[in-house]
């Protein structure tokens, strides 16, 4: 019985017709992975659109967010490998930048969320051993802080009006 190849909607890659299968609206949708197939799911009409209406994905459209996590305890050179190689194997990932107490990722938020790298680091931190599961995930979480704090921070030029 011969393959049929079919295009996953997240990634573009061909894959099996039959493998990391869904369905939505009536019609079956095949994935590389359950990554894939787990972003499609969240938000299925970024990736096929609605009648007469093109996705966002299928337009092409790439949505980058970038994520600086400080590190409490600095990384080894051979840490910091280890970490990029393993973020790096992940779909939607476009960049790393690993320094000894810094980790900055730049990543496609049309194929990976911020729930599935915390996950990879959490798994990344559990091989690297002392404590790194730890370590990472209060990067991840302090990043989250930074970002609210930045988001609730006055800015001069509202004030300045009249004064």
């Amino acid at each position: 019985m011969k393959k049929i190849l079919v295009k996953d909607p997240v990634c573009g890659m061909e894959v099996d017709s039959q493998q990391c299968t869904t369905e939505y609206l009536q019609s079956s949708y095949a994935f590389c992975s359950a990554q894939c197939r787990d972003r499609f799911l969240a938000t299925p009409h970024l990736y096929i659109g609605f009648p007469g209406q093109k996705a966002p994905k299928q337009e092409g459209l790439e949505v980058l967010k970038q994520r600086r996590l400080g590190l409490d305890a600095p990384l080894s050179q051979s840490q910091a490998d280890r970490l990029t190689n393993a973020l790096e194997a992940m779909m939607g990932i476009k960049s790393i930048e690993v320094t000894s107490d810094k980790i900055l990722i730049t990543y496609d938020l049309m194929q990976a969320t911020a729930k599935q790298i915390e996950i990879k680091l959490g798994e990344i931190g559990v091989q690297l051993g002392e404590g790194w599961s730890e370590h990472l995930r209060r990067a991840f979480v302090h990043y989250e802080e930074e970002l609210e704090v930045g988001s609730l921070e006055v800015h001069m030029s509202k004030h300045i009006h009249g004064h």
